[in-house]
């Protein structure tokens, strides 16, 4: 069953730290922020999401990512990532539904997570359906770790 494997916060910058439970609204998950406005947050790019497996994989090839680290508000669990496309939709837990708006851009602030500083090796133009997600907040309210998500 795929599931939210960890809610990831931070007052601005990385990594961001898991927390058990969150609001989310239009602007996001209650507690997080973002130092850059311009190329984070706002309405299309609410909240960032990953999977825990790619994470995984992504250690074992010798970076050291975790959790949180690639700035991603939600770690989510057992999920088929390939399905996880702009345009799909998540819905988290009982009532809170995500669509997803775009790939992410590798950041800058991502290299001290990567060997020799590669940060393209999660760039969906180098290595398709290994980027990270944004996406907007369809309906709103409250999670926790460990709730059910389900692609709609």
């Amino acid at each position: 069953m795929a599931h939210i494997f960890q809610i990831n916060t931070s007052p601005g910058g990385l990594p961001k730290h898991g927390t058990g439970k969150a609001e989310v609204t239009t602007q996001g998950i209650s507690g997080d922020q973002q130092r850059d406005l311009v190329h984070h947050g706002g309405p299309d790019r609410a909240i960032c999401v990953y999977a825990l497996e790619r994470l995984q994989v992504l250690q074992a090839e010798g970076h050291p990512v975790f959790p949180g680290a690639m700035g991603e508000n939600l770690t989510l669990a057992g999920i088929d990532w390939e399905q996880v496309i702009p345009g799909s939709q998540l819905q988290l837990g009982d009532a809170v539904v995500i669509e997803v708006t775009d790939y992410t851009v590798p950041c800058g602030h991502l290299k001290s997570f990567f060997l020799k500083e590669e940060i393209s090796r999660v760039g969906q133009n180098t290595h398709p359906g290994w980027s990270r997600v944004y996406a907007r907040v369809l309906h709103g309210g409250s999670i926790q770790v460990g709730d059910r998500v389900v692609i709609l």
